[in-house]
């Protein structure tokens, strides 16, 4: 035990600042939840596991990325920090964290303008969207582009002999990730598979009749995400495959909306206020329960929209959504707008 604390210490000296920021807001987002338990359904249970993969995502780093050891045999790329962490867990446990490296994104992908993404001019008018929806508190939105832009550098830099598995699942989110890297890879000669975590979720382990729906990579956990790994079939994709994805690629990059929701195994592009019924009709559902239009605090609405809704949105969209709706009148506040746990909301009278 004393050597894993002299480890675990070593790791987190050794942390890039960032990634320490992210590990500490991730933190404290958990504690939050448990704080308002009542309000998000959050569990002590729960926060103990959480903060357990914490634990052995920080235990997994160990420098691995600042070392880029390589040359690596496989190349892993993954659209979420709690998706590609969960992997890496994986891969230290199968010994392979030196001779696999996981590229991730950390990105929403079904919501804000991929309007030519693969773009200066695109990325710029992405991230003058995102700002508004991202809070700066704890430099988070700089460390979104940091991101961002680190995830693309690693991309171009792939060589092209190494093999590349894009993970992805039956979401907008992540299926719109997969076109976008597949046309930054583009001209490229690396073979290139696709692992859908939702396929492979059901057929290796749905036996109940309740059967649950993985709606993003990052929902799973690392026993079964290391089953999907050796046991999942994924899929090659030859030229003409790549060819099609990129071609859908071009349309999404040509469309101006900015919201991308899954539907009957497509993405289907729809305005920003989409989900605003959505919202409305839950928190009609709370104001039914209290029997009056008491206010709500609004991370309560947000859970109640999470716990219904079939798309992988995030809150923090949810959260821009109801703030437009405040501004519109359709919903009123008191309390502090500048943060999701300091202000409670209502229907409008």
């Amino acid at each position: 035990m004393e050597i894993e604390f002299e480890k675990l210490n070593k790791v987190i000296k050794e942390l890039p600042e960032g990634e320490a920021k992210l590990f500490l807001l991730h933190i404290l987002k958990k504690v939050y939840f448990l704080n308002e338990k009542d309000d998000w359904g959050f569990s002590e249970e729960k926060f103990v596991k959480d903060i357990r993969k914490v634990y052995k995502m920080i235990l997994t780093n160990e420098k691995a990325e600042k070392k880029e050891e390589g040359p690596f045999k496989m190349i892993h790329i993954l659209f979420s920090l709690s998706a590609a962490g969960t992997f890496k867990n994986v891969l230290k446990n199968l010994g392979l964290l030196n001779e696999e490296k996981v590229i991730s994104f950390w990105e929403m992908f079904s919501v804000g303008p991929i309007w030519h993404l693969h773009d200066e001019i695109g990325q710029q008018a992405r991230f003058d969207w995102m700002e508004k929806i991202h809070t700066n508190e704890n430099s988070e939105f700089d460390e979104y582009k940091e991101y961002f832009q680190k995830a693309l550098n690693q991309i171009k830099s792939i060589p092209e002999s190494v093999p590349i598995t894009i993970w992805t699942s039956e979401s907008a989110h992540e299926q719109t990730g997969l076109r976008f890297v597949l046309h930054l890879l583009k001209d490229r000669n690396n073979s290139i598979s696709v692992i859908n975590t939702t396929k492979e979720y059901n057929e290796l382990f749905q036996k109940r009749k309740v059967k649950y729906t993985v709606l993003h990579s990052g929902e799973i956990i690392p026993e079964k995400l290391q089953l999907i790994y050796e046991q999942g079939k994924g899929e090659n994709f030859t030229d003409h495959d790549i060819e099609e994805v990129q071609k859908e690629w071009q349309y999404l990059a040509d469309n101006q909306d900015n919201l991308r929701l899954w539907r009957n195994g497509r993405i289907h592009c729809v305005s920003e206020d989409y989900l605003d019924e959505f919202i409305v009709k839950a928190a009609k559902r709370l104001h039914g329960k209290t029997k009056t239009k008491v206010f709500i605090k609004s991370a309560r609405l947000i859970g109640e929209v999470l716990g219904h809704l079939d798309q992988f949105v995030g809150d923090s969209f949810l959260e821009y959504r109801l703030k437009k709706m405040i501004e519109a009148g359709v919903f009123e506040a008191e309390g502090s707008l500048e943060a999701m746990r300091l202000y409670s909301i209502r229907l409008k009278q």
